[in-house]
């Protein structure tokens, strides 16, 4: 719509459809020019047929001025969720730490490790990290085994 009316504004009209002799044309800015002009006998025929006599218009087209950019449907990517193992077979641990995190039960909890709600596997005492396998199901189960007092990693106080 707005470029409908731009093109009118801007569109230079040497000569409009008129009937008859009367020629009507539009300068820029909308002022209206009516010229007569001496008509002939073949025009004046045509005029009384009730046809149009076209004039010549001039017409600017507008084109585009920036080049058009691709569109894709790519470009978008998930945040990382840093899943995996967190501590090693035979690594020391204290309560709370976590050993594994990861989507479902890859790792099943064992002695002395827990289960969080979204099946992070943690440690329930100080101790180290013991992997085992589960031969009748076939399962990979995390334990944690308690540290002797006499421990060099041995904290007193702690869980």
């Amino acid at each position: 719509m707005i470029a409908r009316r731009m093109l009118r504004r801007t569109a230079v009209t040497l000569g409009s459809f008129a009937r008859g002799g009367a020629a009507t044309g539009r300068l820029l800015g909308g002022e209206l020019a009516s010229a007569t002009a001496s008509t002939s006998g073949a025009r004046a025929s045509a005029a009384s047929e009730g046809t149009w006599n076209a004039g010549v218009n001039a017409i600017f087209a507008r084109f585009a001025s920036k080049k058009q950019g691709g569109s894709s449907n790519n470009g978008r990517d998930s945040n990382p969720k840093f899943l995996g193992l967190k501590k090693g077979n035979g690594e020391v641990v204290r309560p709370g730490h976590i050993i594994a995190r990861q989507r479902g039960t890859k790792w099943h909890p064992g002695v002395n490790c827990g289960i969080g709600k979204d099946h992070t596997l943690f440690a329930l005492v100080q101790g180290k990290v013991l992997f085992s396998t589960d031969k009748l199901k076939g399962r990979k189960i995390v334990n944690v085994t308690p540290l002797s007092r006499d421990h060099p990693k041995y904290i007193e106080g702690v869980a």
